[in-house]
């Protein structure tokens, strides 16, 4: 029995049917799903990421160039502070109003870090400097990274601001005003516009709004007595004088004469080439005015056209003239030392910060990342409308092909695509489709043979009872014995339809024992023994002589006996008088079958219709004579019946020598034959619903 039910197990393709590998997953529907997902989320993911580097840039861009001018701002107004101040004593309020300000912590340390100044004291507790300073805060040496307009390149980067002794008392201040204020007053009545300026040290000065003035007409409104060098001035310049003296005498050089701006007097060579520096090292904004400066160009440009200089004046080298820039820096840096604050270290947003700041997104921010989320949904939407598109077209065929089929139209084949998913679906439809138009035709075939065949046996009874009630006929013993084989045979008929029926639907119910297959084969010859003789036809069961009994199948003996008779009539109805049937059983090679074989000498089947010998209805007869007997439905329900127990039934046959059939069954194992067996009945599996199966459902 477990063989048996292995077998039933193991069921290949049915007919129609065509095994297939499995897709690969580039080609299968998922595959292309996961494709486009991962597309779509790819380019997501890269302009998410492209937007967010491309805001974060800009924004950070922003932001350092906010800190940037923070920064700048902080250390501009401290040097100032340190550039007019002695000492750090009082910087406290400025320090607090800029960490206000800008919202950044300061601090200010000297050099060895010892603190001056922290604005977030008393707010949150002290917190560690960072090792690197933002900057040092020393007018005498000014960073020109933070503030680079602060000092002009080529000067000693001592802040403007500090000035020193070069600080003009309010008394001088009010005469060179009035001064300058009277330079002013004439070249604006000239139509040159001119403004009044104080420099750091308090010195007023003409500045001009244009440069393409009239050097002549200015020379006219400029008064000497604004450009006259005070007496303050003449004090600073002298003591200034003598560090720098001391520093060249200190180098083996001689002394040099400064003016007010810090340049001094230089040499010409012989054909008037200047054999010095280009130009006097300027010092912008130290008390000397534009007249001066005017007036003492004029007069190195009459000495040059004439060629002669002053005899003080020798040519010198540049190598002097770099001598004289270095110690009158050095000078001025030594002078200033006591007017200014000490250096000092600033820290700026270290650890601990009063605020951190930060940044939001600008209006053009917001719009650019709302134009690529736009964008990026867009191009989503239509990748997905796309791949959806694609992949609805064959399902919108094969609904519109369901509902034709449905409606009881013929549905033309569905377009099959590449091999995948919906490829194979709309393959696996167009099979579906071909197997009902074939079941549909069997249908209508079944139909008009079960009406054929009982139309023949009513069509009898009914004449012959017609003529019994007309008075044509006696109602003999002969009479009564036509209208019973006639009902027998109507009878055996409805029993066939009733049998296979039941065998298709699964519903046939299986007496299953041990059944010894010799046995069985003598029993169905010696029943069938005279109807063969009648038909002159010698009928035998061979065996192997010496050789032993096949061993016993688990079949419903009645059913069994059911299908060998069948093929034993359907051998002694084809076979003509004088021929021979043999029943023959044998263990299969294998030896896990047992085999019942079935030959005649009859007149054999055509080669084309071998494939239709266990078709129901199917007669050799294309006529569907019924002279040779039978209904047609016996190979069909040997078939059925092999198949409930879990065998098969072939044939083989030569036109004109006769055929085979041969029923094959599962043999009893010894442990088969050892389980006990239970009482009841065993339901027969649903047989595989092949291209007859479900014909007599219709």
């Amino acid at each position: 029995m477990r063989r048996r039910d292995e077998r039933a197990g193991r069921t290949g393709p049915g007919p129609g049917r065509t095994g297939r590998t499995r897709l690969p997953l580039r080609k299968s529907l998922l595959g292309r799903l996961l494709t486009v997902s991962a597309l779509v989320a790819s380019c997501s993911v890269a302009a998410t990421a492209w937007l967010a580097v491309q805001t974060t840039s800009v924004a950070i861009r922003q932001e350092q160039g906010r800190n940037l001018s923070t920064d700048a701002r902080i250390y501009d107004t401290l040097l100032g502070y340190a550039a007019g101040h002695p000492d750090w004593a009082g910087v406290d309020g400025t320090v607090r109003d800029l960490a206000r300000e800008s919202g950044r912590r300061i601090v200010l340390t000297t050099e060895d870090r010892q603190p001056l100044l922290d604005s977030a004291a008393g707010t949150a507790p002290p917190a560690e400097l960072p090792t690197q300073a933002s900057a040092v805060v020393d007018p005498l040496s000014v960073d020109t990274v933070l503030v680079p307009d602060a000092v002009p390149v080529g000067t000693d980067r001592v802040d403007p601001r500090a000035v020193g002794p070069f600080l003009l008392p309010a008394k001088e201040r009010t005469v060179l005003r009035r001064a300058t204020a009277r330079s002013a007053e004439c070249l604006a009545g000239m139509g040159i516009a001119a403004d009044v300026v104080d420099s750091p040290s308090g010195r007023p000065w003409v500045r001009f709004v244009s440069d393409g003035t009239d050097r002549d007409r200015e020379l006219k409104c400029l008064s000497v007595d604004g450009a006259a060098t005070t007496t303050t001035e003449k004090k600073a310049l002298r003591a200034l004088e003598q560090l720098a003296d001391a520093c060249l005498k200190r180098q083996g050089r001689t002394g040099v004469k400064l003016n007010l701006d810090l340049s001094w007097d230089r040499g010409y060579g012989q054909e008037g080439t200047d054999v010095g520096s280009s130009a006097p090292v300027p010092v912008p904004e130290t008390g000397i005015s534009k007249e001066e400066v005017i007036e003492r160009r004029l007069a190195e440009d009459k000495a040059a056209a004439a060629g002669t200089t002053d005899g003080a004046a020798q040519a010198r080298g540049s190598g002097y003239d770099r001598a004289v820039a270095a110690c009158v820096g050095s000078a001025r840096r030594e002078q200033l030392t006591a007017y200014v604050a000490a250096p000092a270290l600033l820290f700026i947003d270290g650890p601990g910060a009063v605020s951190v700041p930060g940044f939001d997104l600008s209006p053009a921010n917001t719009a650019r990342i709302a134009g690529v989320t736009a964008l990026v949904l867009a191009l989503t939407v239509g990748a997905s409308v796309i791949a959806g598109t694609r992949l609805v077209r064959p399902l919108h065929a094969l609904t519109g092909a369901a509902q034709r089929m449905r409606d009881g139209l013929d549905s033309a084949p569905v377009p099959v695509g590449p091999d995948n998913e919906i490829g194979r679906l709309a393959l696996a439809f167009n099979d579906m489709a071909a197997h009902r138009t074939r079941l549909e035709e069997q249908r209508k075939v079944m139909v008009s043979d079960v009406a054929h065949e009982l139309r023949t046996p009513l069509s009898n009874i009914r004449g012959w009872l017609e003529a019994a009630h007309d008075g044509l006929a006696e109602p003999d013993p002969a009479f009564v014995s036509s209208l019973l084989d006639e009902a027998v045979q109507l009878q055996h008929l409805i029993n066939d339809l009733q049998d296979l029926g039941a065998a298709e639907a699964g519903a046939l119910r299986l007496h299953l024992e041990p059944v010894f297959v010799d046995e069985l084969l003598g029993q169905v010859a010696a029943a069938h023994q005279g109807p063969a003789e009648t038909a002159g036809v010698s009928l035998e069961v061979a065996t192997a002589p010496g050789s032993p009994p096949p061993p016993p199948v688990e079949a419903d003996p009645v059913r069994l006996r059911q299908a060998v008779s069948n093929l034993l009539s359907n051998a002694v109805r084809h076979t003509p008088p004088g021929g021979r049937v043999t029943l023959r059983p044998y263990v299969t090679q294998g030896g896990d079958a047992v085999a019942v074989e079935v030959s005649d000498t009859g007149s054999g089947i055509p080669a084309g219709d071998v494939p239709h010998v266990f078709d129901r209805f199917w007669r050799a007869e294309k006529s569907r004579n019924r002279s040779t007997g039978g209904s047609g439905l016996g190979l069909a329900i040997v078939l059925k019946l092999a198949e409930a127990h879990g065998g098969t039934v072939s044939v083989t046959s030569t036109e004109g020598q006769g055929s085979v059939f041969t029923l094959r069954l599962p043999a009893m194992t010894d442990e088969d034959a050892e389980r006990p067996r239970a009482d009841e009945e065993t339901a027969v599996r649903p047989l595989d619903d092949g291209p007859e199966t479900t014909a007599l459902s219709g």
